[in-house]
């Protein structure tokens, strides 16, 4: 496959989701050289590792972060902290091309003066999948999330406020930006096992670069 095949041929559009949720086709492709380029000193400073779920289960998305918090899962539940919790030190500080992005796809969804504190950063490999879950250890419920994909396609299903409310189908392409915040912010999401593919840029992957505004350090019970 070329790169050309995992791009979408929608870009520059803006599809509704919801009243609050969009997504924004090919939205972060005029970034991507700086995006790729700052992604490298992170994944160093705190690699990618499989955290495991408070239920004892090992997640297969791998996962790291940057930014003033950083979200982590052990068997004491859901949380997010100021510090990686491998290393002790500080999660690396985000970048100012993530944090312009961020804001401009915000910015782009309707949602102003968005000030992001954290910065989830997921490897898929082919295989990978993330269950139906909200994210509910943020302090702010209101301020979006700003999910950007790179990589190989991926199916993101964005369901109700009800775990077991049927779930749109959305291919995501290396690119796209889903944003979803307000009355949509507490929507039920996940993403379906990655089908096999090589993706020039990035190889046999998918990354997922997801803002959110998190507030204070604070543990939940969430279930995912």
């Amino acid at each position: 496959m070329t790169l050309d095949l995992f791009e979408s041929t929608l870009m520059g559009t803006r599809e509704r989701l919801g009243q609050q949720a969009y997504v924004l086709r090919g939205f972060a492709l005029p970034y991507m050289p700086e995006l790729l380029q700052a992604l490298a000193p992170i994944q160093k400073q705190a690699p990618f590792r499989h955290m495991h779920t408070p239920g004892g289960y090992t997640m297969s998305v791998a996962l790291t972060n940057c930014g003033r918090l950083g979200w982590t899962s052990d068997h004491t539940g859901y949380r997010y902290t100021c510090r990686d919790p491998l290393s002790g030190l500080d999660w690396p500080a985000m970048p100012a091309t993530f944090l312009a992005l961020a804001q401009d796809a915000a910015q782009a969804a309707e949602f102003t003066q968005y000030a992001p504190d954290a910065c989830l950063i997921n490897r898929y490999l082919p295989g990978s999948k993330l269950s139906m879950h909200q994210d509910r250890n943020e302090k702010n419920d209101y301020e979006p999330i700003v999910s950007v994909s790179l990589g190989i396609p991926a199916i993101f299903l964005f369901g109700g406020h009800q775990r077991n409310d049927k779930a749109t189908r959305v291919p995501l392409f290396h690119g796209d930006i889903v944003v979803w915040g307000g009355v949509d912010r507490m929507r039920y999401h996940g993403v379906l096992p990655i089908k096999d593919a090589d993706h020039l840029q990035l190889g046999r992957q998918r990354t997922n670069l997801t803002f959110r505004t998190a507030g204070l350090p604070n543990s939940s019970n969430t279930k995912m």
